[in-house]
């Protein structure tokens, strides 16, 4: 996947150490992964993912809270570097005889499991892999691109600087509703590359609750999420005690938790046309320390395919999303604080709003898609902005 972005020049009051340059800016970034799957028994599989990555963000990935790439959190220097993304197991238990089949894709090998089952997966992956999925909105190299339409803003989810981490997941699938809960590592500095294995100090827990449902002949899919993280992150609030007018959170780290919850729902309205909505929140306290700075977050965004233009193949979405942050994070922000995405030096606060829509073309195996997106207020700030980004992105899997 290589995704290509542009942003134009656009009026700023200021600029402060993580502000997005106020210039036309170009960027590109390169992703490749190849998978492997083995079957080791009739109920155990390992997966592995090795992966090439390279790239830049805008400004060094700064001074949108909803970034516009979503290939970049997996990406820390220019230059293509390989890395293990994923290394996991996957151990399948049954209950009863009845069985469903399952057809081959990425990180799934084709066959059958049982219907009603409970699987534990192990090892280095991705919470994104198995949490918070959405039908429409899930995958920045098919579907839409920002951080916070791909994925719930507010979630601020264990993973290094590539966007993994190590632990492990049970899951019960009983038809109707799925539950699955998982406990992993957190990076030893926000937004680091390397895991904190003080495993007593450094953990994150998430579990959720997903139900499926038909209205009318219409098939539907809603999930419920809560997590709970610990890691060694400052107070937005003990910072402020410390320094009013030059606040430093990262002068204020102890063990702390931070806690959120989310809700994922994707609807069916027509054979061709699918609507979705997300809605975040988390206490927004404490440093924010694995995803982006976002405390609550609210999506809404249709897919539609193009039967009607005899290209049903191709894909035309539309989305919104409005990110907010807490008190806290916004009087820091306002008093000369910065984060490790945001920061301007000062901050006329006003929630930051992002449209994105995009239209796919799929040639084979290859999916060319053109993309437009739309940010008022960025990095939460009405006295910068607003800026216009131009995408384009080239796909190809096999």
């Amino acid at each position: 996947t290589s995704i290509g972005d542009m942003h134009d020049g656009f009026p700023a009051l200021y600029s402060g150490p993580l502000s997005l340059a106020n210039h036309t800016e170009h960027e590109v970034s390169i992703t490749t992964t190849l998978f492997f799957g083995l079957r080791l028994s009739n109920s155990t599989q390992f997966y592995f993912n090795p992966e090439i990555a390279g790239g830049r963000g805008f400004s060094g990935t700064d001074g949108i809270a909803n970034a516009p790439n979503g290939e970049m959190p997996r990406i820390t220097t220019a230059t293509p570097k390989p890395y293990i993304a994923r290394a996991y197991f996957q151990q399948d238990f049954g209950f009863g005889d009845a069985t469903e089949v399952v057809t081959s894709e990425e990180n799934q090998l084709a066959g059958r499991r049982p219907a009603t089952r409970y699987t534990i997966y192990f090892g280095r992956f991705s919470l994104t892999d198995f949490f918070d999925n959405n039908r429409y909105s899930h995958d920045p190299r098919t579907q839409f691109m920002t951080w916070g339409t791909m994925y719930n803003g507010a979630w601020d989810y264990p993973a290094d600087t590539k966007g993994y981490t190590i632990g492990g997941v049970i899951e019960l699938e009983t038809g109707p509703f799925s539950f699955r809960y998982g406990g992993f590592m957190e990076p030893k500095e926000a937004n680091g590359p390397n895991l904190d294995w003080t495993i007593k100090n450094a953990w994150g827990h998430t579990a959720e609750i997903e139900g499926r449902y038909a209205v009318g002949s219409r098939t539907g899919v809603a999930r419920l999420l809560g997590y709970v993280n610990r890691s060694n992150a400052g107070s937005y609030v003990a910072a402020l005690g410390q320094s009013p007018t030059a606040p430093d959170v990262t002068l204020t780290r102890t063990p702390r938790e931070k806690y959120g919850a989310g809700l994922s729902i994707d609807q069916d309205l027509t054979d061709d046309l699918g609507a979705f909505a997300r809605l975040g929140w988390n206490d927004g306290h404490s440093e924010t320390w694995a995803f982006t700075e976002i405390d609550r977050t609210v999506s809404l965004g249709l897919s539609l395919k193009g039967t009607a233009w005899s290209r049903p193949e191709d894909t035309f979405g539309v989305a919104a999303v409005e990110s907010m942050l807490s008190y806290p994070h916004r009087h820091y922000l306002a008093a000369g604080g910065v984060g490790f995405i945001v920061g301007d030096g000062a901050l006329n606060y006003s929630p930051e709003i992002v449209l994105e829509t995009y239209y796919q073309a799929k040639l084979k195996w290859i999916f060319f898609t053109v993309d437009y997106q739309y940010v008022t207020n960025p990095a939460f700030n009405r006295d910068r902005g607003p800026v216009s980004i131009f995408g384009l992105r080239v796909h190809w899997e096999k």
